[in-house]
């Protein structure tokens, strides 16, 4: 087992694509500030920063929390690839030894966590919606159930545990993950379920910048061409409204009156599983733990009885408008506001209420 004492700090890969950081890394940052805090005084939060003349984001990582920005630049990291971004990110946990390690569950995130994971031979919780310090009783876990050595280690720091929660089971519960014999504790967080931190303009913090070790050799693939989609794909989890639609839209037409409401609220479109199983829109839409997991300020449920899953993955909105036949249904008791009635009468009453102001 590895020394524990030696691993210190909480780092958050900060994932950005074309010189623009993702979301979800800001949100990352403000988890792993609120997590290094729980572990002393003296944790970090160190967003770790990778690609080709990017030093100018560490700006905004400070001003959203970073206490320290860990800087891998080189021309060879300009475009993603899995072997470049995974050799020169496991290159700097070996040489700096961060205790916890954060990706985002994006496309880039689920494909780069696992490979670090397996160079570094320790554990990978995948899509948490919970992370948790200072586990209960995590020293006596260890003791009863670890076979390894636990010298160079004392009762304080074992506390440190990480606990990740994850939707297990298709979602009907929740499963809490430690990790107890291997450092650093690892895992990728959805999108859209942490908060970011207020955003302090003219914050400063450290520069780390990292010497990077990495040869054309190091990198198996080469990467010719990106081709964007044609079709403009909805963002979820940057929405501030989401209306979304479920099964009582009683077909793919009524979509079209979702899409009515979102162009009058200055909304997006969103659907239930069963929408999109049932060929009505398209996945990119769904909202849910098998889906896009939202934080929107206003979220409309049209038609949606209100899955477990579906629920998971929108339940922490600000605001949640339910509109629905079935006064009894999930999605009814949990609103904010509930409306009985047909949505077909419904949503053109909202729409043209909206657009009277």
């Amino acid at each position: 087992m590895k020394e524990f004492a030696d691993y210190k700090n909480v780092w958050v890969f900060a994932e950005q694509r074309n010189g623009k950081l993702m979301n979800v890394a800001l949100e990352l940052v403000g988890e792993g500030h609120k997590l290094s805090r729980e572990i002393s005084e003296d944790t970090k939060v160190c967003a770790v920063l990778v690609g080709d003349k990017v030093e100018a984001l560490k700006d905004e990582l400070y001003a959203y929390g970073a206490d320290a920005v860990y800087l891998l630049e080189d021309p060879l990291l300009g475009q993603y690839t899995t072997d470049g971004y995974a050799k020169v990110i496991t290159d700097a946990i070996n040489e700096y030894k961060p205790e916890i390690v954060l990706f985002g569950a994006t496309h880039i995130g689920r494909d780069l966590a696992p490979r670090v994971a397996a160079r570094l031979n320790t554990g990978l919780t995948a899509d948490c919606t919970r992370l948790d310090v200072n586990v209960a009783n995590y020293m006596d876990y260890l003791e009863a159930n670890t076979t390894a050595s636990l010298t160079g280690l004392d009762r304080e720091d074992q506390s440190k545990g990480l606990k990740q929660t994850r939707p297990a089971f298709g979602g009907n519960l929740m499963a809490t993950i430690i990790t107890p014999n291997t450092r650093p504790q690892m895992a990728t967080v959805r999108p859209g379920v942490m908060a970011k931190m207020e955003k302090a303009e003219g914050a400063t913090g450290e520069l780390v910048k990292v010497d990077v070790k990495l040869a054309a050799s190091d990198i198996n693939v080469e990467v010719l061409e990106v081709v964007k989609a044609a079709k403009e794909m909805v963002s979820l989890t940057d929405a501030k409204i989401i209306c979304s639609g479920g099964r009582g839209l009683g077909g793919p037409e009524g979509f079209k009156l979702i899409e009515e409401l979102a162009e009058a609220v200055g909304g997006v479109v969103g659907a239930s599983r069963a929408a999109v199983d049932a060929g009505w829109i398209h996945p990119s839409h769904q909202v849910g733990q098998t889906g896009t997991t939202v934080k929107p300020e206003i979220y409309f449920a049209c038609g949606i009885s209100g899955a477990i899953q579906h629920l998971a993955g929108m339940q922490t909105s600000k605001i949640i408008i339910a509109i629905n036949k079935d006064p009894e249904c999930p999605m009814m008791k949990l609103a904010d506001y509930a409306i009985e009635g047909d949505l077909k009468k419904v949503i053109p009453e909202i729409i043209a209420l909206w657009n009277a102001q």
